[in-house]
C-alpha cells in the first residue's frame, strides 16, 4: 500500500471550501457474477462456514495446476457478517495432507474487476498476478495455495483488520472442502505491502480470531503498521501516488461510513476524483491521482480532532494493537522505505520479541517500497519452505 490515507489527513486536518454535506460513501458496483452475491442468510452461518464451492478453468499461468473457488463466511470490521471469497490452486503434486500457502496478493483496488479471483481469468495485461513466477515454485513443491479476495465484498481497500480476518477464515474454509485433501495440512501465510497488511494482522488474530488453527509461520514484507502515523508524516504536495492515498480513504469509509464519513469532507473536485476512481484498479486510480494532493480535493476540518475517527486508524494499526503471534514470524522490509514509517515495523517487530515470537527480520538493501517486494520474496519462500518441514525457526530477536 502505497502513500495510505493522504486524503485521509486532508480530512482531518484542512479547512478550505463548504464541505460537501451529506454526501455518502460510494460503493463498487456489484459484481454481475452470482457467485459473488451476499447469501441472505449469511448471518445464520458461523465465520468459515463454506457457502459454496466452484471449479475452475485451469490457467496457463499456473500448469496442472486445478482451481478452485471457495465461498464462506467472514466478519466485517465492526463484527457484521460478510461473505468472501478465496481461490485455491491445487497443484498435479500435491498429496493430500501436503503443505497449503494462504498468500495475501497485493489488491491496490476498489472495483470487483480488481479481485484475485477476477485477476486470475483476465485478459488485461496491467491486472496479471506478477508473483505468478513465485506461487509456481511454491506449487511444485506440492503446495496448495489459497488466494483470499481480502478487501471483502466492498472493496475496503485501507482496511487492515478486516483482511486479517477473511484470511483466517479462508484458511479455515478450505480445511473444511474435503475436495481439496488440506485438512490435516501444515499451514503458512504470506504477503507483501497491503497483502502483508492483512497477512500482518492475521497473524496477530490468530490466537484470539481463530484459537483452533495452526500455523507454521507467516512471511510478512513492508507492512504499513501505524495508520496514524502515516497520515501525520503525509505532506500536502502534489504526488505521483496521490491516487492510492484517496483510494484508501475511500475503502476505510465504506467500511466504516458512520465513524469516518470522508465524503464528507471532500469538496467537488474531491467527489469528481472519488467516483470516478470508485470501481478502479491500480492504473485507473493511479491516472486519476497523479499530480493531484490532498490540499486540492479536501473541503473541512471537522474531523481534526475527532477521537471517533482517529480510533479507526488505531484500530487498523498494528504497532498499536496489544495481540501477538502464536507464530514465527519472517519480516521483511527496506529501511529507507520512503512509503510507510519504519519505526513502526521496527517497534512491532521488537514487541513481539519481548512476548517471546520466533521473529527473523531481513532488512534488505532496496532503497524504496515496490524492489523491496522482489528482493525478499525469495528468502521469505526459503523461510516456509523450512517451517512447512518442521525445521525450528531462526530468530534475529
Amino acid at each position: 500500500m502505497l502513500r495510505v490515507l493522504g486524503v485521509l489527513s486532508a480530512g482531518l486536518t484542512l479547512a478550505g471550501l463548504a464541505p460537501a454535506a451529506h454526501a455518502d460513501p460510494i460503493y463498487p458496483a456489484p459484481d454481475p457474477d452470482p457467485f459473488y452475491a451476499q447469501p441472505a442468510d449469511v448471518a445464520d452461518h458461523d465465520p468459515g462456514d463454506v457457502l459454496a464451492v466452484r471449479p475452475m478453468p485451469p490457467l496457463l499461468m499456473f500448469p496442472e495446476t486445478a482451481v478452485t473457488m471457495v465461498k464462506f463466511r467472514s466478519t466485517s470490521s465492526e463484527g457484521g457478517p460478510i461473505a468472501a471469497i478465496t481461490t485455491v490452486l491445487t497443484p498435479r503434486e500435491h498429496q493430500p495432507g501436503g503443505p497449503l500457502l494462504s498468500y495475501q496478493h497485493i489488491i491496490n483496488g476498489l472495483g470487483a474487476q480488481c479481485a484475485v479471483s477476477r485477476v486470475l481469468y483476465t485478459n488485461d495485461p496491467n491486472l496479471q498476478v506478477k508473483e505468478a513466477v513465485a506461487l509456481n515454485v511454491a506449487l511444485r513443491r506440492g503446495w496448495s495455495v489459497a488466494l483470499p479476495d481480502h478487501l471483502g465484498p466492498n472493496f475496503a481497500y485501507g482496511a487492515a483488520k478486516l483482511g486479517g480476518q477473511i484470511t483466517l477464515d479462508g484458511v479455515r474454509a478450505v480445511k473444511r472442502v474435503p475436495e481439496l485433501g488440506v485438512a490435516d495440512s501444515r499451514v503458512a501465510m504470506a504477503g507483501y505491502s497491503g497483502g502483508g497488511m492483512a497477512t500482518a494482522w492475521a497473524a496477530a488474530l490468530a490466537p484470539t480470531y481463530a484459537p483452533e488453527l495452526e500455523f507454521a509461520g507467516a512471511a510478512t514484507g513492508g507492512v504499513p503498521m501505524n495508520l496514524e502515523k502515516m497520515v501525520s508524516q503525509l505532506g500536502w504536495q502534489p504526488h505521483p501516488a496521490f491516487g492510492l492515498a484517496m483510494a484508501a480513504a475511500i475503502g476505510l469509509e465504506r467500511e466504516y461510513p458512520d465513524r469516518l464519513p470522508i465524503s464528507t469532507q471532500m469538496n467537488g473536485a474531491g467527489l469528481a476524483a472519488r467516483n470516478a476512481m470508485a470501481n478502479g484498479c491500480t492504473n485507473e486510480i493511479m491516472a486519476i491521482g497523479a499530480g493531484h494532493s490532498a490540499r486540492e480535493f479536501a473541503a473541512g476540518d471537522s474531523m481534526i480532532d475527532d477521537p471517533t475517527a482517529r480510533s479507526v486508524l488505531r484500530e487498523n494499526s498494528l504497532e498499536l494493537f496489544d495481540g501477538v503471534p502464536n507464530m514465527p514470524i519472517f519480516e521483511w522490509h527496506s529501511a529507507s522505505d520512503p512509503l510507510i514509517p519504519v519505526d513502526a515495523i521496527v517497534n512491532t517487530d521488537n514487541r513481539y520479541c519481548a512476548a517471546g515470537v520466533r521473529v527473523d527480520a531481513d532488512v534488505n538493501p532496496s532503497p524504496e517500497h515496490l524492489s523491496a517486494a522482489v528482493l525478499g520474496l525469495p528468502s521469505a519462500l526459503e523461510w516456509i519452505d523450512a517451517r512447512m518441514r518442521g525445521v525450528p525457526a531462526p530468530t534475529t530477536c
